[in-house]
């Protein structure tokens, strides 16, 4: 009898053509089509010419649970079971989790087919540091729990991709002005690889009156780091110590602004250093 496994199938955010070809003879062979949304696996496989053989499931997050034992059979009686999601690399906030973690906990062979992710792609495309990042899945609906959300951010050093509904975009984008300041950098990109793609970079402030009319599409969102914030007071103590050692105030500033890793400018320490002496 064949070893059964799972396959996890990234599929195309847009453009077909992005399928590879492991993929479309995942389609055709695999004896478990395992699918957030049947009807949108089959007009891809259709898109691709590819004839899906397989028994077709619906797999999604109100029946993922339910589906595993039974998928589970199949694979330890010796099927190919491939999961994709609507878009993208299954369990990157899709359903998938609980299946895979079932064949591990029971030692059966789970293979990825890589491919495309709105995650990558828009962090590629947003011009913003991606040497390290952070994933946030989807922004919380309700605003108290959305602004709580942002305010967890405020000192991520690490730039942040979420994604968000079109139709929440726009109270969004407002609540991370509020909540992470106007200044910081951050991209929408909008259908990725899609005809209509589109990429808006700026600040929050910028991006919120963007949104403000209403957005379509698919929404992922890049958020810049973090700049470290300042210890005013450490610095104002370093310039205490040069300028007691005869240097001017100013020169004083300028030396610890130039050693510095945290933002703050010259003016600000300044005028901090003239607050902290008696008058």
């Amino acid at each position: 009898m064949a070893e059964g496994r799972l396959l996890l199938g990234a599929t195309p955010l847009g453009q077909p053509g992005d399928a590879s070809s492991r993929l479309v003879e995942a389609l055709r062979t695999a004896d478990v089509v395992a699918a957030e949304d049947t009807r949108r696996v089959r007009t891809l496989a259709k898109s691709l010419d590819v004839q899906i053989t397989g028994r077709v499931v619906s797999l999604f997050d109100a029946n993922e649970a339910t589906r595993v034992p039974a998928l589970l059979a199949d694979i330890e009686a010796g099927s190919t079971v491939l999961v994709v999601s609507d878009a993208g690399m299954p369990l990157i906030s899709d359903p998938g989790y609980r299946l895979v973690s079932a064949c591990a906990d029971a030692g059966l062979p789970v293979t990825c087919l890589p491919g495309p992710s709105a995650v990558t792609t828009a962090l590629a495309l947003s011009g913003l540091a991606s040497e390290r990042f952070c994933f946030e899945g989807f922004a919380p609906r309700k605003q108290a729990a959305r602004r709580s959300w942002l305010a967890g951010l405020a000192d991520e050093r690490r730039t942040c991709v979420f994604f968000e509904s079109p139709r929440r975009l726009a109270d969004c984008l407002r609540d991370a002005v509020d909540e992470l300041g106007g200044d910081r950098r951050a991209v929408v990109c909008r259908e990725l690889t899609k005809t209509h793609e589109e990429v808006r970079r700026g600040t929050l402030a910028e991006l919120a009156d963007w949104a403000a009319d209403g957005v379509l599409g698919e929404i992922t969102v890049v958020l810049a780091g973090a700049t470290p914030r300042a210890d005013l007071a450490a610095l104002v103590a370093e310039v205490n110590t040069l300028a007691g050692e005869g240097m001017r105030v100013k020169d004083a500033c300028a030396q610890v602004i130039a050693d510095a890793s945290a933002a703050v400018s010259r003016r600000e320490l300044y005028d901090a250093v003239l607050r902290s002496r008696p008058e």
